[in-house]
C-alpha cells in the first residue's frame, strides 16, 4: 500500500476511534440513557465502529512492536545478537502490518457501503410493453434463486402482476447478513434482447427494466414524524382491474416533506400492508439521505455503483447469443448461468471493480 493511501487510511481510523470514545462518554450521560430514541442509535453506531476498530487496535499493537524494535536497532549499546533478533521482528511486523492495512481498507469500504444490511429490491418494467413486464419477472426469479443459494429469505412487499405472468413493478426484501453488500451492484438499467413468445416472425426485440437496490432501514435509523405522513386506504385490484379484495385493505403512504409515495396491496390485512409500506418508505428515505451525503463528499462518487442514478444501462442480456454483458466491467458472462441465479462470478468481479474505484476515491 502506498504511503499516501496508508496515511489517509490511518487518519480515518483515528477519527473513528475518537468518535467511538466520544459516543462512549455520551452513553454514560443519564439523560441520554433515559431517551431510547437517542440511546439506541448511539449504541448501534458504537457497536459498528468497535467491530471495525478491532483491526486498528491490532495495528496499534504492531506499531508499538515496531517502535521497540527500532529503538533496539538504533541503540549503539544494544547486544549484536539482540539487534539481529530485533531486525527479524521488524520484518515479521512489516508483513503483518500490510495484511492488517488491507483488512482495514476492506472494512472501511464495507462500512461506507452499508454492506451488512438486509436489502429491498425494486424492479420496474420500462420500455418494451408486455415483454418488459415478463423480463421483470425473470429478474425477480433470478435474484430469488441467488438468495436461496445463500440461505437468505425473500419476501414480496408489493407487486403489480400482469396477466401474462410478469410484473409492471415488484418490490421485495432479502434478509441475510451481507445482503446489501452482494446486491448493491444491481442498481441501474437492465436491457434484454430476445425473441418474445408473442413474436410470430422471429424478430429480436429490445426491452428494459430498472432495478433499484436499497439498504433496509430500521425504525431507529430514519426518524419519520407521524405528522409528515398522509395515509390513504383503498381497495386492492389485480391484473385487468378485477377486484382482489372487497375491503379497503390496500395502503398508500405519502411522506410529505420528500413527496415519497409507497403503495402496498399484496396482503389482505390493512395492518400488514401498512407495515410493509412503512418498511419500503424508510428504506427509500435512507437511500435518499445516503445518496445526498455521497454527492456532497465528492462529485466523482456519482459514477460509483448504487450512487442513485438508476437510469444508466448497466447490463444487457442477449438471449440469441447466450451472453450477458456487464457494461461497467466490459466483460461477458454465460447467460444461462446468470438467469438461473448463479451470480457469484459476476458479483465477485463487480466487487473487485467497486473496491478499486473506492480505493481510488478514498
Amino acid at each position: 500500500m502506498d504511503s499516501k493511501l496508508r496515511e489517509k487510511l490511518l487518519g480515518k481510523f483515528a477519527e473513528m476511534a475518537a468518535k467511538s470514545a466520544e459516543i462512549g462518554n455520551r452513553l454514560l450521560d443519564p439523560a441520554v440513557a433515559a431517551d431510547h430514541h437517542v440511546y439506541a442509535p448511539l449504541v448501534k453506531e458504537k457497536g459498528e465502529l468497535d467491530r471495525i476498530l478491532d483491526s486498528y487496535a491490532a495495528w496499534l499493537d504492531l506499531a508499538r512492536e515496531r517502535g521497540e524494535a527500532d529503538a533496539i536497532i538504533a541503540d549503539p549499546s544494544s547486544d549484536p545478537e539482540l539487534v539481529e533478533m530485533a531486525k527479524g521482528d521488524l520484518a515479521a511486523v512489516a508483513g503483518k502490518e500490510e495484511k492488517l492495512l488491507l483488512r482495514m481498507q476492506d472494512a472501511l469500504i464495507e462500512k461506507d457501503s452499508g454492506g451488512n444490511k438486509n436489502v429491498i429490491v425494486e424492479i420496474r418494467a420500462g420500455t418494451g410493453g408486455d415483454e418488459a413486464s415478463l423480463f421483470s419477472g425473470d429478474l425477480f426469479r433470478m435474484y430469488k434463486k441467488y438468495a436461496e443459494t445463500l440461505g437468505w429469505k425473500t419476501e414480496i412487499l408489493s407487486s403489480s402482476p400482469t396477466s401474462l405472468g410478469g410484473f409492471k413493478e415488484i418490490i421485495f426484501s432479502i434478509e441475510g447478513v451481507g445482503a446489501y453488500g452482494r446486491f448493491r451492484f444491481e442498481s441501474g438499467g437492465h436491457r434484454v434482447q430476445r425473441v418474445p413468445e408473442t413474436e410470430t416472425q422471429g424478430r429480436i426485440h429490445t426491452s428494459a427494466c430498472t432495478v433499484a437496490v436499497l439498504p433496509e432501514a430500521k425504525e431507529v435509523e430514519v426518524n419519520i414524524k407521524p405528522e409528515d405522513l398522509r395515509i390513504d386506504f383503498f381497495r386492492a385490484s389485480g391484473p385487468g382491474g378485477q377486484k382482489v379484495n372487497k375491503t379497503s385493505s390496500a395502503v398508500r403512504i405519502t411522506h410529505i416533506p420528500t413527496d415519497t409515495v409507497v403503495s402496498c396491496q399484496d396482503e389482505k390485512s390493512q395492518h400488514k400492508n401498512k407495515a410493509k409500506a412503512m418498511q419500503i418508505l424508510r428504506s427509500r428515505i435512507l437511500d435518499r439521505i445516503r445518496t445526498e451525503e455521497e454527492r456532497k463528499r465528492s462529485a466523482e462518487r456519482k459514477i460509483q455503483i448504487g450512487s442513485g442514478d438508476r437510469n444508466d444501462r448497466i447490463r444487457t442480456y442477449n438471449f440469441p447469443q447466450d451472453r450477458v454483458s456487464d457494461h461497467r466491467l466490459s466483460r461477458n458472462f454465460n447467460l444461462t448461468e446468470v438467469v438461473q441465479g448463479r451470480l457469484d462470478s459476476l458479483i465477485e468481479a463487480l466487487a473487485d471493480w467497486d473496491r478499486s474505484e473506492k480505493i481510488r476515491n478514498l
